[in-house]
């Protein structure tokens, strides 16, 4: 009975990540939904420094160093977005689940688009401004 219980999970494990993608946001619905709110946020703010990123480097796509070293910091950015996420929400039992809850996900999406709307912020002063100022 045991190895039938494990043979149905181990089945239904692909179509349980999968759904989460049919999730909609509803911002005054239940906890599936508002971490739906969150994804669709850091997706959209992911997009815009992605966009503010790609222009970075075709304006400046003459200076080979600038763009060099600008994808050093961008690189040096995402291994600290990560690391700050990692010690936001670090827990005892290496398992965040166990710690945050069921707004696990919407805590970590949230910060993470802040912290990406920041980089963007930067990424689009340095687009208006110049290297220099």
């Amino acid at each position: 009975m045991l190895r039938v219980i494990l043979l149905s999970i181990i089945a239904l494990a692909p179509t349980a990540s999968w759904a989460d993608d049919d999730i909609k946001c509803n911002d005054g619905g239940n906890q599936l939904e508002l971490n739906a709110c969150a994804r669709d946020d850091f997706t959209n703010a992911d997009d815009e420094l992605n966009q503010t990123y790609q222009s970075l480097i075709k304006k400046e796509a003459d200076d080979k160093l600038f763009i060099s070293k600008l994808r050093l910091a961008q690189k040096a950015w995402l291994s600290f977005r990560d690391a700050d996420l990692e010690a936001r929400f670090a827990c005892a039992e290496n398992n965040v689940r166990v710690c945050w809850g069921s707004m696990y996900p919407m805590s970590l999406l949230s910060r993470k688009a802040e912290l990406t709307r920041e980089r963007t912020k930067h990424l689009q002063q340095i687009l208006k401004d110049g290297r220099g100022e």
